[in-house]
């Protein structure tokens, strides 16, 4: 997107569903000639759709239905973005400067990186291998640094993961490690995916701090790969 206004602009409507064009004049505060353009380029883009009075959030294909949390990254973007935001609120309370921190692939994750991306701290590093949240990085703050993991490209996670990202980390230090779960239970904290659990298991070995990023619905609920026990976590953020 050309501009940081088209992308707050997609992730207004993603939050509202659906609002009139004289909504988004006055919450982005520019004329009719400038929503109208900026709408027409986010429609052929695909990125919004136009309805009658107004623009509403692109609907996806309906899929087969999966477990909540081994849903492709897409279908998971908007699920409990209320409960998301709420947690990335909270979690960027504990970001300050001269922080070294990791970022997952996770949905809650990027919404956390949007809220960092406004904060006014003078020194930040990130280190992540979500491949949103470094595509997005162009819209940073000049002087934050990014540190990409790359790797294998895994479609359902949108991230790099395999051996290559977890050699990437080896010369690493972490601070403070950001991570999500598609649940939470006395047992331990869980992912359904074997090499996401391999490499956050990595992640969090080299993390001072561990925050822990789970909405309610993901408590009392396991995957089949256990990422640590609760007992190794520093922190749990939840709504």
């Amino acid at each position: 997107m050309k501009s940081l206004r088209e992308m707050e602009i997609v992730e207004f409507i993603n939050h509202k569903k659906c609002c009139s064009m004289s909504e988004l004049m006055r919450q982005f505060n520019v004329s009719p000639a400038t929503i109208h353009r900026d709408v027409a380029g986010l429609a052929r883009k695909k990125l919004i759709q136009k309805v009658h009075g107004g623009v509403a959030v692109v609907q996806m294909p309906t899929a087969p239905k999966q477990e909540p949390g081994n849903a492709h990254f897409s279908a998971r973007i908007n699920r409990n973005i209320e409960k998301k935001l709420l947690i990335a609120e909270s979690a960027q309370q504990y970001i300050g400067d001269g922080d070294i921190i990791f970022l997952d692939s996770s949905t809650t994750a990027l919404h956390l990186a949007r809220r960092i991306r406004k904060m006014k701290l003078s020194n930040l590093t990130i280190i992540t291998n979500s491949v949103l949240i470094i595509q997005e990085f162009q819209l940073f703050p000049p002087h934050y640094f990014l540190i990409s993991l790359g790797g294998t490209f895994d479609l359902q996670l949108n991230a790099c993961l395999g051996r290559t990202t977890i050699d990437n980390l080896k010369r690493l230090k972490i601070n403070k490690a950001f991570f999500s779960a598609v649940g939470i239970s006395p047992n331990g904290v869980f992912t359904y995916h074997e090499n996401h659990a391999e490499f956050l298991k990595e992640v969090l070995s080299i993390s001072e701090n561990k925050y822990l990023l789970v909405d309610s619905s993901k408590f009392d609920r396991e995957g089949i790969f256990t990422i640590l026990p609760l007992s190794k976590i520093n922190y749990l953020i939840s709504d």
